[in-house]
């Protein structure tokens, strides 16, 4: 049921939504703190450390999950897979954005 709770306190819902919240919202502020880093001209496409900034997104977060109360023992390797693709995907989604549009941030 969805009033089922977690060891942490959080039902499942909460906890489902609060996962996916942070992961979406690291990886918007990935794509763009790349874009900013990296920079929007045609060259900054290949550089490799935009990449090494979402990767360091996706690592930041389970500090911030911790703060908010998801209890990361609970964390299998769906959950770690599912943190890593929706972080990238965003990233992925933003940072296209802005290399396209060639923002000058």
């Amino acid at each position: 049921m969805a009033t089922e709770t977690t060891a942490s306190g959080l039902s499942d819902h909460v906890r489902g939504v609060t996962v996916t919240t942070i992961a979406c919202l690291a990886g918007i502020i990935s794509g763009v703190a790349s874009a900013v880093v990296v920079g929007t001209d045609p060259a900054a496409a290949n550089n490799t450390l935009a990449v090494v900034i979402m990767a360091a997104f996706i690592f930041v977060q389970y500090p911030i999950y911790k703060v908010v109360g998801v209890n990361l023992e609970e964390f299998g390797i769906k959950d770690n897979l599912y943190v890593s693709f929706m972080t990238f995907s965003l990233w992925f989604i933003t940072f296209a954005i802005l290399l396209t549009s060639e923002v000058q941030l």
